[in-house]
């Protein structure tokens, strides 16, 4: 095998035995060895390989795939510009703790700094916002018993570091990867003699001994637990504790612990400060990373309120810098402490939840709230539901009824409305079951290539139901400005658009189903995909019914 062959084929065989079971690639010349690699493996029935035209669309679906999966993904670029487009996946990956392995093909270091075509400074690329990152040098031959150690060895420690097996701490990396001529295999590549790996399939380098969580968290005082957006399984847990030892639990929806033990319209309770004032937390418990809710995030800036957060990770979320204690412990394990402050909780609950009900029935309309409640309950169990990181996810926040059948995602990281459609249908890919993705229009046509795939590509039983207002509507709940901001706001924050969305989804090659009555919807919603879902709603009458729901939310606790 020519030296870059040999390279491509060794990491690829590498990424396997480490785990990877889908891997992502947009064409490209520079890459060529790689992308050559993954398809063999594909054809081998090691991995699911995935195809992309742009390198942004290909990052977020790696990103959704590795999000619902939980194991490593790569995504394969050529050098250049094209490395650039992964950036906000990358950052996005951070945040979230989601292992996206960036595979950047690069020119040869000789061709650096000289203003050679699509060459750019690429180690380092990602700065801070990756857990590791090599640049692997150029392969060379000669040295083939050498070299097949240190790139083995490499990958591994790539996986071990996006998966935070010793870390606790996932996230993205990066392998840079400089190839020379000739780029395409001079044979049928096998890899044996110098090239094989360790037997019976294992890595190279294994993990064992993740840290270790500490014992369960202390008894306390009144204690309310927070969750936010972060791993499943470790909401999950943080639920189910919470209910043996009657704390009340106000949960975001993509965190694991939005179950149906969390507390409905959480966010609409702490915006009630009368209410609040009666039953305020002593002690505030947090679990992943809030950021959806100013009522949320106020209480945690509230100095009567003691913080605890629980890391699994060497970072922590502290908003508010008001952190006093930062722990591993595990749930509470019981029995029973919250008494009656903690029923208080759960009645106020049942109260906001019948406002809520009564003021999105029949009467109201299909609007984007009653949209957001009514796609989460239609849902079957068993099913993904991804949320846009605009006004949907906080609609089914403060509006849907918490349902621990379900599995919620979002890209809550940097929370960024880009890459939506692509990481949805990732995550559904992983799924595999009924997935269905709420998002906004401008989040809609902001990742519009993320609907089109190529001949051969393996397509998702997924529907993205989408709330059509023409335009930003989540900037019409901004705080009341003067003359000049109501009278810029159309263009510069608007931002209508004036699409057919029907028609644009049927463009990329989906089926597409308008919705203009609340009686369509059911219908609409089990049908299956491929397909968009498309509610004509209004943003100012949207902006109007969020005001009147948290009047009439503090008036049923009053």
């Amino acid at each position: 095998m020519n030296p870059s062959t040999a390279l491509a084929r060794v990491l690829v065989d590498e990424l396997v035995r480490g785990g990877v079971r889908d891997a992502v690639v947009a064409p490209g010349s520079r890459s060529a060895p790689v992308a050559l690699a993954l398809a063999a493996a594909e054809r081998d029935g090691r991995l699911r390989l995935h195809v992309r035209i742009d390198e942004r669309t290909a990052s977020f679906l790696a990103l959704g795939l590795a999000r619902a999966s939980g194991r490593a993904v790569p995504v394969l670029t050529t050098s250049g510009t094209a490395t650039a487009h992964l950036h906000a996946a990358v950052l996005e990956a951070d945040v979230s703790g989601v292992p996206l392995v960036a595979l950047t093909a690069d020119r040869p270091p000789e061709l650096r700094a000289t203003g050679a075509n699509q060459t750019i400074e690429q180690p380092g690329l990602y700065g801070d916002a990756v857990r590791w990152a090599a640049d692997v040098g150029v392969p060379e031959a000669g040295r083939e018993a050498a070299q097949n150690r240190y790139w083995r060895s490499v990958v591994s420690r790539a996986l071990l570091a996006a998966t935070g097996a010793l870390s606790g701490d996932p996230g993205p990396v990066q392998l840079n990867l400089p190839f020379r001529d000739p780029l395409l295999p001079d044979g049928e590549p096998v890899l044996e003699g110098p090239w094989t790996g360790r037997d019976d399939g294992a890595p190279w380098t294994a993990a064992a001994g993740a840290p270790a969580a500490a014992g369960p968290i202390e008894e306390g005082p009144r204690t309310l637990v927070v969750a936010g957006d972060g791993p499943p399984a470790t909401g999950r847990a943080w639920a189910a504790g919470a209910a043996a030892a009657g704390w009340p639990v106000v949960a975001e929806p993509s965190g694991g612990a939005w179950t149906d033990d969390a507390v409905r319209g959480g966010a609409l309770l702490l915006g009630a400060p009368g209410w609040l004032d009666a039953h305020r937390p002593e002690r505030v418990v947090v679990v992943g990373r809030p950021t959806l809710s100013r009522p949320v995030s106020a209480m945690l800036a509230d100095p009567r309120v003691r913080v605890e957060t629980v890391v699994g990770t060497p970072r922590w979320p502290d908003a508010g810098r008001s952190a006093a204690l930062v722990t591993r412990a595990a749930p509470p394990s019981g029995p029973p402490s919250g008494g009656d402050w903690a029923a208080g909780w759960r009645a106020a609950a049942d109260r906001v939840g019948a406002v809520v009900d009564a003021a999105l029935g029949a009467e109201a309309g299909l609007t984007a709230a009653r949209l957001a409640r009514d796609v989460v309950a239609a849902l079957p169990a068993g099913a993904l539901l991804v949320l846009g990181s605009s006004t949907p996810v906080r609609d089914v926040d403060r509006l849907a009824v918490p349902r621990g059948d379900l599995t919620v995602l979002a890209n809550r990281g940097v929370a960024g409305i880009d890459g939506t459609i692509s990481t949805a249908v990732g995550a559904a890919l992983a799924h595999g079951g009924r997935a269905v993705a709420l998002m906004g229009d401008l989040t809609f046509l902001h990742d519009l290539q993320g609907l089109l795939t190529g001949d051969g590509e393996v397509r998702p039983d997924l529907t993205v139901v989408v709330p059509d207002n023409d335009g930003g509507g989540i900037f019409a709940q901004l705080e009341p400005g003067g003359p000049a901001y109501v009278r810029d706001y159309r263009r510069v924050f608007g931002t209508p658009h004036g699409r057919d969305l029907a028609g644009v989804a049927r463009a990329m090659g989906w089926e597409a189903t308008p919705v203009t009555s609340v009686a369509d919807l059911p219908a609409a919603l089990a049908l299956g995909g491929p397909r968009v879902v498309v509610v004509r709603t209004d943003q100012r009458a949207e902006a109007d019914l969020a005001a009147s729901l948290r009047d009439a939310a503090t008036r049923a606790l009053a």
